[in-house]
């Protein structure tokens, strides 16, 4: 049996042992794939959850929104937030709650590996807005980035010895994976995505952010958002998730599918300090 095999297979067996995503969260999923939804057949699914119920009135009510007064109504809230935030609100937490339950990494400490991921998502949500996105699509920018590196979730003690290897050789992570364990996070990713049916365009960020131009055409400029934002807050160490040298020659071309401008990538470095410590409270609900 190959190495690679073997290190799949190890792999595969640690995928399938994580939890299921809960029945509410698919329930929430199903019905915001609905053209015609409503924020009252959300209401009924979240109000028989008293934990997402919660979530969604602590999110509402949080730094995050700066309201003036509080929200006590499920529904209203849901109305106020959107049913695409709320969607992603129960999808996220779903999967650090998850996540949390499966593993406390020595390689890479679970605190850092999320601090980093939400600044991915707080990063893309920003430069979606600097595209002229309407604020309704840019949720989904947050999601995608936040979830971009699930697939280092179930490797073992081994990764340590890459991450020591990445940093020595100021190389960018997912090269150094590929050569040393013949298997690289995108590829694992793509296990937990198809594991928890996430959809396409998630599916896609997990799978290709470090090739945009791999991803289905659709998706591309979703992912290679993604891609950019991975690269500003690798370059300006924000939360650790292994990957300190991003690969610079690879700059230009999502600078290009994005359309945008370093100047104006970089220009948003106050209000994704601001932001990421709004977003914070996904970690706590």
């Amino acid at each position: 049996m190959s190495e690679r095999k073997t290190k799949l297979d190890k792999i595969r067996a640690f995928v399938d042992k994580m939890p299921s995503l809960s029945t509410t969260v698919s329930k929430v999923l199903e019905i915001c794939s609905r053209t015609d939804t409503s924020p009252n057949d959300l209401n009924k699914v979240i109000s028989l959850d008293p934990v997402l119920t919660g979530q969604v009135l602590k999110l509402i009510n949080s730094a995050y929104y700066s309201l003036v007064n509080k929200v006590t109504s499920l529904t209203r809230a849901i109305i106020m937030l959107g049913l695409n935030t709320v969607k992603n609100l129960a999808l996220s937490t779903a999967i650090i709650r998850c996540v949390g339950q499966v593993k406390k990494s020595k390689a890479l400490p679970i605190k850092d590996f999320w601090a980093h991921s939400i600044g991915v998502g707080v990063m893309a949500k920003l430069l979606a807005a600097e595209r002229g996105l309407p604020l309704i699509e840019r949720e989904e920018y947050f999601v995608a980035g936040l979830l971009h590196d699930l697939g280092k979730i179930p490797f073992g003690d081994e990764y340590a010895e890459v991450l020591v290897l990445a940093k020595k050789a100021q190389e960018p992570l997912v090269r150094l994976e590929k050569r040393h364990l013949e298997i690289n996070h995108e590829e694992v990713g793509k296990m937990i995505a198809s594991t928890w049916k996430l959809n396409a365009v998630i599916t896609d960020a997990i799978c290709h952010h470090h090739a945009p131009e791999e991803a289905a055409p659709e998706h591309r400029a979703l992912v290679a958002t993604v891609a950019l934002a991975d690269f500003y807050i690798c370059l300006f160490d924000i939360g650790y998730a292994g990957n300190r040298y991003p690969d610079e020659a690879q700059l230009e071309t999502l600078l290009t599918l994005c359309g945008l401008e370093w100047s104006a990538v970089a220009g948003l470095s106050s209000a994704v300090d601001a932001e990421i410590k709004k977003a914070e409270i996904f970690l706590q609900v």
